[in-house]
């Protein structure tokens, strides 16, 4: 795993809010005191003495108890927030394609859950500790005979806690593992639902996506089995204890150095110094908050891309692949001249339309008049992309159009071009309508999506397959529209329709990874191996 166990202890110590875990403690370490003097005060009211203290030790412990549950939730959920926030910012600014989309869902969401307990657990586990070694010290006031006879014990106990986190961590970071995976293709799964249903392969989808499950029950059994193994060790080492401690007491009260009520604060002390074989669950959490914390780290380790800096040149909209492979393209040398349109044909398409688009190819170099697409700065300007299916941002109607444009001045006019004006006109705040009340089938969502392309007036404008759900009448009069609104324009449309293709300047047809032709579409046609494409 990138990154490992000593980079998810650092995660987790940058996100332990100081002055929250400040108070936690506090209240622990009230409890603490709190739970020691109880066994004394026992002891005291036996021995003939008052209850006062019995009853303010019982309300303090109480007290500490119900506090400590709820800053723990408070501080919990602050941290949660706050990595959630660092994890989502950080996989925003990485791009497509770094993490399964399922898997990092999870780790935005489940492990970040898990990561943030960790200040809750780690205090419960310390003031655990603290009450252990006080009550060692305790018992000693109290008879150090007997404070002998449990120290005997006490190194058993932290030795099976020790052997419990060093093997759950393990099993944990498995499961962890394992479920992003599962998620990733569950994910994937439903968003191919409909091709799925269409091809009968549901039941080979299912296996596919299941495919994890064994490993997953398999790590999900070891960590049951790690707590089953200590749950039962502790559960025999501690009346072990209990009943020797109770033995050297009594030769102590037998010898007249202890009282009735010491023994009783000897039961006490010695219940409270085995507490640390009682923290199983607490232990088992602080290893599933290392292994969340661990996934977390692969993340905001992971280098982010350059920010791009350079400013867009002059120039007519040239496009330049030098040497580029992405996908099933490779090694392709290509010039687009600017101003021209450009239908994009056959296997590759698509990854063509993503390095047009700004994604960095996984080879060679992508140029606009000259400068690297992915280095431009003001990439609205430069590039304006349209997808078939595209995921449509903002709170109202006018901020999905224009978004990621500074000040938008031709919201209406980009509708309008897309074809999609009139049905916002219709809409019962117009542009100012919420996204979330505005029903879009696909084909006027790719309409708007198409508009939010053509809105800053890019020099080059990107459409992959972004007029598939249109009928061929609507996608002409759209594309006329464009052509009308960005004369200047240099366009490349991903598709798989002749009559698309047939508008266009020039046809640029890949095959086998390569650019096979770059011609009008009339002149290709009479190549066979070309029309098989649109069939």
């Amino acid at each position: 795993m990138a990154g490992g166990a000593g980079a998810g202890d650092r995660v987790l110590l940058g996100v332990v809010e100081r002055g929250a875990a400040a108070v936690l403690v506090v209240v622990a370490l009230g409890g603490t005191v709190a739970a020691l003097v109880l066994p004394a005060a026992l002891a005291d009211a036996v021995n003939g003495g008052g209850v006062v203290a019995v009853a303010v030790a019982g309300v303090g412990v109480l007290v500490a108890e119900v506090l400590g549950l709820l800053v723990s939730a408070r501080v919990t959920a602050r941290t949660g927030a706050r990595l959630r926030g660092d994890v989502a910012a950080h996989l925003i600014r990485l791009g497509p394609g770094r993490f399964a989309d399922g898997d990092a869902i999870g780790r935005l969401t489940s492990d970040c859950a898990g990561a943030a307990q960790v200040t809750a657990l780690a205090v419960q586990l310390v003031s655990g500790a603290l009450v252990s070694v006080g009550a060692v010290v305790l018992l000693a006031v109290v008879d150090w005979r007997v404070a002998v006879v449990f120290l005997v014990a006490l190194p058993l106990a932290l030795m099976i806690a020790r052997s419990h986190l060093r093997i759950t961590a393990a099993d944990v970071a498995a499961y962890q593992s394992v479920t992003g995976e599962l998620g990733a293709r569950l994910l994937d799964a439903v968003r191919g639902i409909r091709t799925i249903a269409a091809a009968g392969v549901a039941d080979q989808e299912a296996e596919r996506v299941l495919r994890p499950l064994p490993s997953l029950s398999k790590a999900g059994a070891a960590i049951w089995r790690g707590q089953a193994r200590m749950v039962w060790r502790g559960g025999l080492l501690r009346p072990a204890v209990q009943v020797a401690v109770l033995v050297a007491a009594g030769f102590g009260l037998m010898a007249g150095r202890l009282a009735i009520g010491d023994v009783l604060a000897v039961l006490g002390y010695a219940t409270l110094g085995m507490g640390v074989v009682g923290q199983v669950s607490a232990l088992t959490g602080l290893a599933r908050s290392r292994a969340c914390a661990a996934r977390i780290a692969e993340v905001v380790d992971t280098p982010l891309p350059p920010t791009p800096e350079l400013p867009l040149p002059d120039g007519p909209g040239t496009v330049t692949l030098k040497d580029v492979s992405h996908g099933e393209l490779s090694s392709v040398d290509l010039t687009i001249p600017g101003g021209t349109s450009v239908a994009v044909v056959g296997p590759g398409a698509r990854d063509l339309a993503a390095v047009l688009a700004g994604i960095t190819p996984d080879a060679g170099t992508v140029l606009l008049d000259g400068a690297p697409i992915a280095d431009l700065r003001d990439r609205r300007n430069a590039v304006g992309v349209a997808f078939a299916r595209p995921v449509l941002l903002g709170a109202t109607v006018t901020d999905a159009v224009a978004y990621g444009v500074p000040q938008p001045t031709d919201v209406r006019a980009a509708c309008e071009a897309a074809r999609i004006a009139h049905l916002i006109d219709r809409l019962p705040s117009g542009y100012a309508t919420p996204m979330a009340d505005t029903p879009l089938s696909g084909g006027e969502a790719q309409r708007v999506g198409l508009a939010r392309a053509i809105t800053a007036h890019p020099r080059l404008l990107v459409l992959d397959e972004a007029t598939a759900a249109l009928d061929t009448v609507t996608e002409s009069e759209v594309d006329e529209a464009i052509a009308a609104l960005l004369p200047t324009a240099t366009r490349i449309t991903v598709t798989t329709r002749a009559g698309t293709a047939s508008r266009a300047d020039l046809v640029l047809w890949l095959a086998d990874g390569k650019a096979r032709a770059l011609a009008p579409h009339a002149t290709l046609w009479s190549n066979p191996e070309y029309r098989e494409v649109f069939t």
